[in-house]
């Protein structure tokens, strides 16, 4: 039996992630943007909520931890540089950590730069990778707390996982950040064929999450930091120095 990942829209763009393993029962919530959502959609499921993992501190992704948490005593697991900001946490977690679903073991990963202890949950055996906001399709967080260079290793950490990938982000941006990822690169075919088909799906009602590592090797600006026509198009004598400059003018796009 595989991994089963339930995803489902919840506040104004996120959304939520339950993850279950049919063998043993158990079931996890990738964040809490909101209890409400996620217990209904539990019940739906006739799944029990065993775990709650949080990606980092945000309320939009821990603010349904103590509701879940009254009724499920789960336990909540999130990254150790956050715990005194992340509700009723009870184990923390740092990169190289692994945290067991039933038969399942996902990998935590250091993705810190959007917050200082970002953490992403790999799971190699199913090749997902649930990012929070580190990483979206054609774009990624803004780096509210973290520096260019912590930023630059964690996007080369998640660029090291295998092309085949599949990433589950924890917000709907993608047509926004299409916009900005044209102006930033423009003559890459691979983006403009990806952008076509966001709109598309867009205008359809659909979602473009979740995305491919591979998709976004290609079309990412963010992630093409260290590639030379980047580096020509931005600055940078290093891919750290031109991801900082991309993100710095995604700050300002409008």
């Amino acid at each position: 039996m595989t991994l089963q990942i339930h995803q489902f829209p919840c506040l104004s763009d996120n959304y939520g992630f339950l993850i279950h393993d049919p063998a043993t029962g158990e079931t996890a919530c990738i964040d809490t943007p909101d209890a409400e959502a996620y217990l209904r959609e539990a019940d739906a499921k006739g799944w029990r909520i065993t775990q709650i993992w949080n990606t980092h501190w945000h309320p939009d992704h821990t603010g349904g931890n103590q509701a879940i948490f009254s009724k499920t005593h789960a336990q909540v697991c999130g990254p150790g540089l956050e715990h005194d900001r992340i509700p009723v946490i009870d184990r923390t977690l740092h990169q190289g950590d692994r945290l067991g679903l039933g038969s399942y073991t996902a990998h935590v990963l250091d993705v810190s730069g959007h917050t200082m202890g970002h953490v992403a949950f790999y799971f190699p055996e199913a090749a997902v990778a649930f990012v929070g906001d580190a990483l979206f399709p054609l774009g990624c967080g803004r780096m509210f707390e973290g520096t260019p260079d912590q930023f630059w290793t964690s996007l080369e950490r998640l660029k090291a996982l295998p092309p085949e990938t599949t990433l589950y982000s924890a917000h709907e941006y993608t047509q926004s950040n299409a916009r900005f990822a044209i102006f930033a690169d423009p003559d890459n075919a691979a983006l403009h064929a990806y952008a076509e088909g966001v709109d598309a799906a867009r205008a359809q009602g659909q979602w473009t999450v979740p995305t491919t590592l591979e998709a976004e090797l290609a079309a990412n600006p963010f992630l093409r930091a260290d590639t030379p026509e980047m580096a020509v198009r931005w600055g940078g004598s290093s891919a750290t120095e031109t991801f900082a400059a991309l993100r710095a003018a995604k700050d300002t796009f409008r």
